[in-house]
């Protein structure tokens, strides 16, 4: 039987629901494999005691599927929408049909509210939330990537504009300054993503995306993944350590992403991401197959 346009969105809802169930509930191997190495090398016995509560919470949290933490983000999409697959126009309804669904099932705790007068629907929800990014590509799929992004490390995100001339040992010593300055705030540790270049809402845009990569594949630029282990190198160095009470862990890893720019400054983004490093992604062929990218889980 051939699938109708309303069974597809029908599947498309479901999976929203489903990526915000994981996302909230279970994190990507790459961050669970960082913590345990961290508590394995830990010698700071405040910091140690802490990664081990945390790596319970963890364990509880996916045993249990409840929310890792109680702050269960503001909704953020990134879609792949490849040019031929049959739904389009309706994308944007139907993520915010699941994302009220989520709301009411996983549950998520109700984080949107009106800038101005701080009035809540109590659905995350409102006006151009859940926020979502496009890209048009080949093919007839649906790339479906969610990050549901906490308050607390959204709160350190930064924007530099630095003089060009400081080039490369600029951009390091920003980077550096801003996680000094976030401290304890983000709850470390955390994942830092860095957007250089473009300009100042690109660069920012850039650093949340780069959150998104697992933190164990590195730029496939060899400049750029030595810059990446530079900064997480000297970000560890810092002494900051899991919720800011010491340690050697202060960052899990760095991902950078860039955009050319314009000769006269270097953008930068820094975008701090805390240990519940909620995101998940799945892809939905045109025949309503779907398939869980970013954790080894399959739906019906």
């Amino acid at each position: 039987m051939a699938l109708t346009p309303n069974s597809l969105e029908d599947i498309i809802e479901k999976t929203v629901v489903e990526l915000y169930r994981i996302a909230e509930t279970i994190l990507p191997n790459d961050v669970k494999e960082a913590l345990m190495e961290a508590y394995k090398r830990e010698i700071n016995p405040v910091a140690k005691s802490i990664l081990s509560a945390i790596l319970e919470n963890v364990e509880l949290a996916e045993k249990e599927s409840i929310p890792i933490c109680q702050d269960t983000g503001t909704p953020i999409f990134y879609l792949e929408l490849g040019e031929n697959f049959p739904i389009r126009a309706r994308l944007r309804e139907i993520i915010i049909r699941g994302t009220r669904r989520a709301t009411r099932e996983v549950p998520l705790r109700p984080n949107t509210v009106n800038p101005l007068t701080g009035a809540n629907p109590g659905d995350n929800t409102g006006r151009f939330i859940p926020y979502i990014e496009w890209d048009i590509v080949e093919g007839d799929s649906l790339k479906i990537t969610v990050l549901p992004k906490g308050g607390g490390s959204e709160f350190t995100t930064q924007l530099k504009n630095i003089a060009s001339g400081l080039g490369i040992k600029g951009v390091k010593r920003t980077v550096i300054e801003a996680i000094f300055e976030a401290g304890g705030r983000p709850c470390p540790p955390i994942i830092v993503g860095v957007g250089i270049g473009g300009s100042a809402d690109i660069a920012l845009k850039l650093a949340k995306k780069a959150i998104l990569r697992p933190i164990n594949v590195r730029h496939q630029e060899p400049e750029i993944a030595k810059l990446e282990e530079e900064l997480y190198n000297a970000l560890n160095q810092l002494g900051i350590g899991p919720m800011g009470l010491g340690g050697n862990t202060t960052v899990l890893g760095v991902n950078i992403e860039y955009a050319y720019r314009h000769p006269a400054l270097i953008p930068i983004g820094i975008a701090t991401q805390c240990w519940a490093a909620r995101r998940a992604s799945a892809q939905i062929s045109s025949d309503g197959r779907v398939e869980i990218l970013s954790h080894d889980i399959k739906i019906d």
